[in-house]
């Protein structure tokens, strides 16, 4: 697996060592840091290492980026350069790169590594923003002013203004450019400028910050993004907000050393092949076929206490038939697990359904099976291995379009023998 000084490439559930392909300790160090006493779901420490688990992206840690690829089993091929723009077609088909820029369409896969598509998407759209203009907002702002405007703050007044009676302590409606969205772009650019390690982008990025109105500096929260409230004039900053969101809520500084800082772009590649198989479903399967996501069914209840639910990850209604698809993120081949075995009749059970299927990635054709019911002494409710065409070879569903109408029809052809 070719490597250079600053980029390292691995996939899931894989170890990294010290030492190995330039991963030193100052990045064990981060990472140790970062994982701290409550640990995170993207790793999880090894003496002198790390092991990666289920979560797939990127890891900054200084100016050494580590991508995490996904892999559906260990017999696949490791290309990374393929199973990279495999992960960035399924990402971007959920609408997680859903961008204004009009050249986003055209947008080429040039870049080497996931963060920088960010960083690039990222800049994309405040260019954008900056070509329609940067709206204007009301913000509350106070201090004291030489005439009485907006509410006088008695108290605050009162304890600076004792012997300046000339000034008023108030607080007032400003409009102007200073609002919390500009504040949040600034932020962002400062943060890209302190990071960034991609030539190609450093000149975008100076550019936007010389033009860009200075802001002040503000701590970043859940609880920050949560007060934006979107209106018709603002609306064409939604986009750019999550990737701010993502960016800034995943960013860790390093306050001893201040060389490296740890910023983690992570997706559970479970969620995100569920959601990928609910996306290519919802775009191509007949509109007569209703399908639905994450539907949840009270499964047990305390005689003190609040009831469990189960949800399985696609429920479909045809006609008075119900199916139940759940979506596994592994070569399951023709020997699932007993476990999931069991959750699937329960699904079955609870949801009444005639059918159930795991849907995972793999090659080979649909295997039948059915569940025993011991009131009729007989094997009823079939439940199918259903594999949707990811092959060792995976040059065949890199075209991500074509890869969404092949797991359509192998599911709907499952459907069909109703």
């Amino acid at each position: 697996m070719k490597n250079n000084k600053n980029h390292i490439s691995v996939f899931e559930h894989e170890r990294l060592k010290l030492h190995q392909k330039g991963f030193d300790e100052p990045h064990l160090l981060a990472l140790q840091q970062y994982h701290g006493d409550k640990g995170t779901p993207f790793f999880s420490l090894l003496h002198k290492g790390v092991k990666f688990n289920s979560h797939v992206g990127v890891i900054k840690v200084g100016e050494l980026s580590i991508e995490v690829l996904p892999k559906a089993d260990k017999n696949s091929r490791d290309d990374v350069g393929t199973w990279r723009k495999l992960l960035i077609g399924m990402i971007r088909s959920v609408g997680l790169f859903t961008i204004h820029a009009p050249t986003s369409a055209a947008l080429s896969l040039k870049h080497d590594f996931i963060l920088d598509l960010y960083f690039d998407l990222f800049l994309r759209e405040v260019e954008y923003l900056f070509h329609k203009g940067l709206i204007n907002q009301y913000r509350k702002t106070e201090g004291n002013r030489f005439a009485l405007k907006g509410s006088l703050l008695f108290g605050k007044h009162i304890q600076q203004n004792l012997v300046h009676q000339e000034r008023f302590y108030v607080r007032h409606s400003i409009y102007d450019q200073a609002h919390l969205l500009h504040q949040l772009l600034y932020k962002t650019l400062l943060l890209l400028k302190r990071i960034n390690t991609n030539r190609a982008l450093k000149s975008r990025i100076g550019a936007l910050l010389l033009h860009f109105p200075e802001m002040k500096d503000l701590t970043v929260t859940e609880a920050t993004f949560n007060k934006i409230v979107y209106n018709r004039k603002t609306e064409s900053y939604q986009e750019v907000m999550k990737i701010v969101r993502l960016l800034l809520l995943n960013y860790h500084p390093d306050l001893s050393r201040g060389r490296n800082d740890v910023l983690a772009l992570m997706f559970d590649m479970n969620a995100l092949w569920e959601r990928f198989v609910f996306v290519s479903l919802r775009k191509h399967l007949d509109k007569s076929i209703k399908v639905k996501a994450q539907n949840s069914q009270d499964f047990w209840r305390p005689t003190d206490g609040r009831s469990r639910k189960v949800r399985p990850d696609i429920l479909i209604r045809k006609g008075e038939k119900t199916i139940i698809l759940d979506t596994k993120w592994k070569n399951i081949g023709k020997k699932p697990s007993v476990e999931d075995l069991r959750q699937m009749y329960v699904y079955a059970e609870l949801f009444k359904a005639q059918k159930v299927a795991l849907v995972f990635p793999g090659v080979g054709e649909l295997v039948s099976g059915e569940y025993y019911d011991a009131t009729t002494d007989k094997y009823n409710k079939e439940c199918a291995l259903l594999p949707v065409g990811l092959s060792n070879g995976i040059e065949s569903v890199v075209n991500i379009k074509r890869w969404q109408e092949m797991i359509s029809k192998r599911i709907e052809a499952f459907l069909v023998s109703f």
